[in-house]
């Protein structure tokens, strides 16, 4: 059924059928774009389940592009119309354009670095020698016009000589792999196609290792691929002459499969797993062509990998029988766990390790917040390194000859600074500070605890201008993501700056299902408990208002790929918590995710509604896609999405755009913004990134009552 409705609101009219704001002096009446429904029935252990717009998946079909069209029409007729929506844009080119640098890394005779110098759609790779002048090695922005082709890796031979890098076009995750002669630049042989989830390892100059899966039949874009494959690229050889190394065996499938040569170049290591978490482990000798390969895990019931070696002496990170992960120590002759020996011991606090100049940095968080210890390569720590604030340190490790390396620092509030690390003496220099059109004095976080559902104690750091009024009036993003073992840390982000300078607040709670805490934090969001990142989520929500951050009136959820399932369920599970709804990217439909691309792999945090009837039944009751209900008033909702995202494809944002058109009731817009040519997020052009948060933000403030920018105008009573 497709509904029309008079709406009142300020100073302008949009169509958008029955979720449009009307504004002051019109009654004009404009609907969603129509979108056609289809008799299409699922039976899942003997319940019917209907896919009315299961056509929506086909993403090379005439119909779904006009639909495309149609609704992006209708979304930025809405959104054009916005009054300040110019003025977020202005804002946010003005505080983007500084120059931003990545920490230098040295390859050969060079040292490297990313640069953007403000505004620039892609970062530049620049190097020089020590005393010479810096010049361009690689710039991204002159792959494409539009600026929608972008780097994604870079890797270099260990002598510098040689270098291959793989870039994605319109945001897709198939790759092309370009090599060069490092010295000239120039491309050295053909380029290589159809790389996906890959890095780059090199054999010495002879070659590289790389993974993919077989082309799919049908749409790249959304065809199902789960059978990943290890190969070597020999140089100077066509890419149908390489060698398939791993994967490819009909009786078991690993949906991603790794390879990386040691920094000595003697072994390559390959992780092989059938799910994004728990890996099977190998070895292969490459000093002797013959060698087999040589198992150190035949099962999947751990995440471990190699952090470094010193000859046939293995360093190994795992979580085997240690959910916080600790390090271990074992000889190549017989790697199998029951020879490891603990090196660095399992704590309290979740364990990542890098290497640089000989040592191990073992860095802890520790409710979220960076802790960083030194060891030597017996297992003595050495010295905690002081850490410049509270916040987020990465990038502590580097080669193993080289004495001095780089790491960064930054938190909600504190851009990104570089610093100059001394591993003899601990002593580190700051390297680069931006220099931006923002106070980080002028504002404030403050991590709390609130009390979830269930009685767990969960962690949110709450970012504001110092001196805010708890007067519950402030406009306020709630973020989060709660999976997959993916921890959220403190980090300076110019939208969210942008967002605060108007007064608002960001909250970031770190959910069950993340990696905060460990596996155990992580398993008690996966699978039948899933549902405990939603309470976790609204329980977040709850704290905000009852202490008076905000109200459900100023109130915005965002969140992104898993994110936007959090988003998808917390909004049809309790639609009266927010004003605001912000579902990014969003596996939204939760019986069928895993039949798109390699969707499958996610099962592991999910399950799928094959497995069981208990399974089918636990996704059905909160897949978002399946719980809008005829009648419901649903917050105001902008779906945002990209036209070619291979990882979670758009028909997951289509079917429920067009599920929440269909049922929404109230005067509360359901909008769906679909970036063309454009994928998961990464190497997004900035210039789009931009636009996207301009349309973004003021949807929220002009949904939460504002017609004016708050930093503007006094906050106006919320009107229903």
């Amino acid at each position: 059924m497709r509904k029309s409705i008079m709406l009142i609101a300020t100073c302008f009219f949009v169509g958008c059928g029955s979720s449009s704001r009307l504004l002051k002096n019109t009654n004009r009446i404009l609907n969603y774009p129509i979108t056609q429904k289809v008799d299409t029935v699922d039976t899942y252990f003997g319940t019917q389940v209907e896919d009315p717009y299961r056509w929506l998946e086909d993403d090379r079909s005439e119909e779904t592009e006009a639909w495309v069209k149609e609704q992006n029409a209708s979304t930025f007729g809405y959104l054009d119309k916005i009054p300040f929506r110019q003025d977020l844009k202005n804002r946010l080119e003005k505080l983007w354009n500084y120059e931003k640098l990545g920490s230098p890394f040295k390859e050969g005779d060079y040292t490297y670095f990313y640069k953007n110098n403000g505004l620039q759609n892609q970062y530049v790779v620049y190097r020089q020698k020590d005393g010479g002048e810096e010049e361009v090695f690689l710039d991204p922005n002159s792959f494409s016009e539009d600026g929608t082709t972008s780097l994604m890796s870079l890797s270099f031979t260990k002598d510098g000589s040689k270098a291959a890098y793989l870039i994605s076009e319109g945001g897709s995750d198939w790759r092309k792999g370009i090599v060069i002669d490092a010295e000239t630049r120039e491309i050295v042989e053909d380029t290589l196609v159809d790389i996906k989830f890959s890095g780059i390892s090199w054999k010495g100059n002879e070659g590289f290792f790389y993974s993919s899966y077989d082309k799919p039949e049908g749409s790249e874009l959304s065809a199902k691929t789960d059978q990943h494959k290890l190969y070597f690229h020999k140089l100077g050889t066509p890419q149908s002459e390489d060698e398939l190394v791993f994967g490819g065996t009909p009786e078991e499938k690993h949906r991603y499969v790794w390879g990386s040569v040691s920094e000595d170049a003697k072994y390559l290591f390959i992780s092989a797993s059938v799910s994004t978490s728990g890996n099977k482990l190998f070895l292969k000798d490459l000093t002797n062509p013959d060698s087999e390969l040589v198992t150190i895990l035949d099962d999947t019931n751990s995440d471990t990998y190699l952090v470094d070696n010193e000859g046939s002496k293995l360093f190994l990170v795992t979580d085997r029988n240690a959910p916080n992960k600790k390090v271990v120590v074992v000889d190549a002759s017989s790697p199998s766990p029951d020879n490891w020996k603990d090196l660095i011991p399992e704590t309290e606090n979740v364990l990542t390790v890098g290497t640089g100049g000989g040592y191990f940095f073992a860095e802890y968080m520790v409710d979220a917040i960076s802790k960083v210890l030194q060891y030597d390569y017996s297992g003595k720590m050495i010295r905690e390194v002081e850490l410049p604030g509270l916040g987020s340190a990465n990038g502590f490790g580097g080669k193993k000859e080289e004495k001095e390396f780089y790491f960064s620092f930054t938190n909600y509030n504190t851009p990104g600074s570089s610093y100059k690390y001394n591993v003899e003496t601990g002593n580190y220099e700051q390297y680069w500070k931006p220099e931006i059109d923002f106070d980080p004095e002028a504002y404030e976080s403050t991590q709390i605890f609130f009390t979830s559902k269930d009685g767990t104690k969960v962690p949110m750091i709450i970012t504001h201008k110092k001196g805010l009024e708890l007067n519950g009036k402030n406009p306020t993003i709630l973020y989060g993501y709660g999976g997959f073992n993916i921890s959220l840390t403190p980090s300076f982000s110019i939208v969210n700056a942008v967002w605060m300078e108007q007064g608002g607040i960001y909250a970031v709670p770190n959910l069950r299902g993340g990696g905060e805490y460990g596996k155990k934090w992580h398993l008690a969001g996966t699978k039948l408990q899933k549902q405990n990142v939603f309470d976790d989520f609204i329980a977040a929500a709850e704290y905000l208002i009852e202490n008076k951050y905000t109200s459900k009136e100023y109130l915005a959820i965002r969140g992104g790929s898993n994110g936007g399932l959090l988003v998808g369920a917390t909004m049809t599970q309790r639609p009266d918590l927010m004003q605001v709804a912000l579902p990014a990217v969003g596996v939204l439909d939760m019986l069928r995710y895993h039949t798109f691309t390699a969707g499958a792999g996610w099962a592991y945090d999910y399950g799928t509604s094959e497995e069981s009837e208990e399974m089918f039944n636990y996704l059905k009751g909160y897949s978002p896609v399946h719980n809008v209900k005829e009648g419901t008033e649903y917050p105001a909702t902008l779906i945002t999405t990209g036209d070619h995202d291979d990882r979670v494809v758009p028909a997951h944002s289509f079917k429920f755009a067009a599920e929440l058109q269909e049922n929404q009731t109230g005067n509360n817009p359901t909008l769906i913004r679909i970036e063309t040519n454009a994928g998961h997020g990464a190497g997004t052009p900035v210039s789009k990134t931009i636009e996207q948060y301009a349309d973004i933000f003021g949807f929220t403030f002009f949904n939460m009552g504002f017609d004016q920018l708050p930093n503007q105008a006094v906050l106006k009573e919320f009107k229903d």
